[in-house]
Formats: structure tokens, C-alpha cells, sequence
């Protein structure tokens, strides 16, 4: 038998499908706007941004607008989990069809923001994945916790809490209609 989270995350993924294709492009300017405001106003300097899959926030645009103004890092894919990198071209495609620079080991320092994407998000405002919990095993790597924006395309959002105690949690969510201090 399927647990809450697994089949809220099967829920999350129909609707999400749908957000892909309905008002896309006004669905991901109002996001990457609510980004840019949150980015400006707390001066957020050294900043964790995903690279999309097609049914993400497409962050991009933001990433080339922030580039050379802030200290852009993505995640780097290592084993099952990730590690920060530093964003610059040119871009591979990778496993799960992700986008990567290539790796560096540069030292990465304290980030301040990681924007992370999500499937759903449960009623304690945690994260909701894919189910792979790269984004819960960083982030327990990380010695100092950045302030966390989960972004999504449309709110797929539950009361129920159905995620467990080490997935990781937003200080805000934002969707294009609605965005959630937590």
C-alpha cells in the first residue's frame, strides 16, 4: 500500500503537467519576479538556484540576470546526493536529464539563499520531491542552513503532514499566485 507522501506526489505530478503547458510563460515571470524582490531585499549574496526540467520554474532567466551581480552556485550531481558548483557554461546534459556545468572544486562558501524546486509541499511546509532525497541529504551535509525558497509552477500544497523528519523546510513558498512565510 502506497504511503500519503507517495501518492500526494503522484497527485502532484498530474497537476504539475498541466502547469507546463497553461499560462507558462506568466506562471514563470511572476515566480522569477517574487525571487528577484526576496534576492534584493535581504541582499542575498551567494545564492543555491536548481537548473529547470521542463516541469520547474524556469530560472534561467534569473540566473542570467544575477550572474556577475551575485555568487551563482547549482547543484553538481555526486552519487546520491549533490554538491554546489559554481554556474557557468557551458551546460551538459546529465543523469535524469538534468543540466550541470562541469564539476570544479573550488571552495564553495557559506550560501545565504537556495532556491529548490518542489513537487508538493506538506503542511508542515515541507519539500516533496521527486523521491531520489538529494536535496535532504545536501542539505544535511551543510554546516550553517540557508534561507529556503521553494518554488513550483502552481500550488500543489496539503495540510496533511506526510513527509518525514529529515526532508527539508521553506522559510517561504512561492507559486506564481501566492507566496507563504513560514
Amino acid at each position: 500500500m502506497k504511503s500519503k507522501k507517495e501518492l500526494f506526489r503522484e497527485k502532484a505530478k498530474v497537476q504539475l503537467k498541466k502547469y507546463e503547458k497553461q499560462g507558462r510563460i506568466k506562471r514563470d515571470k511572476y515566480v522569477l519576479q517574487s525571487l528577484m524582490k526576496l534576492i534584493n531585499d535581504n541582499g542575498y549574496k551567494n545564492i543555491l538556484i536548481y537548473i529547470p526540467l521542463k516541469s520547474e520554474v524556469n530560472t534561467m532567466p534569473l540566473i542570467n540576470k544575477l550572474r556577475g551581480k551575485r555568487n551563482i552556485f547549482v547543484p553538481f550531481m555526486e552519487g546520491v546526493s549533490f554538491k554546489m558548483v559554481k554556474f557557468r557554461l557551458p551546460l551538459s546534459i546529465k543523469k535524469f536529464k538534468i543540466k550541470e556545468p562541469n564539476n570544479s572544486f573550488c571552495r564553495v562558501p557559506k550560501i545565504d539563499l537556495a532556491i529548490v524546486p518542489v513537487l508538493g509541499v506538506d503542511g508542515s511546509f515541507k519539500r516533496i520531491g521527486f523521491g531520489k532525497g538529494m536535496y535532504d541529504r545536501f542539505f544535511e551535509s551543510l554546516k550553517s542552513s540557508p534561507k529556503v525558497a521553494f518554488v513550483q509552477l502552481g500550488e500543489c500544497l496539503t495540510s496533511d503532514k506526510v513527509c518525514e523528519s529529515h526532508d527539508i523546510r521553506a522559510d517561504i513558498y512561492i507559486t506564481p499566485y501566492k507566496i507563504i512565510k513560514v
